[in-house]
């Protein structure tokens, strides 16, 4: 199974405080570990949400908004793409993550992709036969 490992953001994210060399080097140790045990897919922190915007859509209109957003514990401030056997493989993952934010606060939500056969009937065999040309042509252009 798949899963996104967000890392909620901070007050200390949001104002744009970078990691320190030994954090780095944690979590760097980390992300060595996930590779070699082939559970490391993808991931990358992100900027602040003053370097965002968000798009709304309302009724066929959209209206776009510049950041900064309020509510910092409901924005991202980084995330990983694993691929697991279960829920529990991550959640053991997570428990061996260093402490991802400056200041010893941090929050990290563990969320499963949605798999081709959770559609169910209506993934129909022209749907499917799009997605895996889809997923074909995007690891040609960028290696994933």
């Amino acid at each position: 199974m798949r899963v996104m490992v967000i890392i909620k953001a901070t007050k200390e994210s949001e104002d744009g405080v970078m990691p320190d060399e030994d954090l780095l080097a944690q979590m760097g140790g980390f992300d060595e570990d996930l590779v070699n045990a082939g559970v490391l897919m993808s991931g990358d922190g992100l900027k602040p949400s003053s370097h965002g915007k968000r798009v709304k859509f309302s009724n066929g209109e959209k209206s776009v908004i510049d950041g900064p957003f309020e509510n910092t514990q409901s924005l991202v401030s980084g995330f990983w793409i694993w691929k697991v056997e279960s829920m529990d493989e991550a959640v053991e993952w997570v428990r061996r993550c260093p402490d991802p934010m400056p200041g010893g606060q941090a929050e990290i939500e563990i969320r499963p992709f949605y798999e081709m056969e959770d559609f169910g009937e209506e993934l129909t065999p022209e749907l499917r036969a799009q997605e895996d040309r889809l997923r074909s042509e995007i690891e040609r252009q960028f290696g994933s």
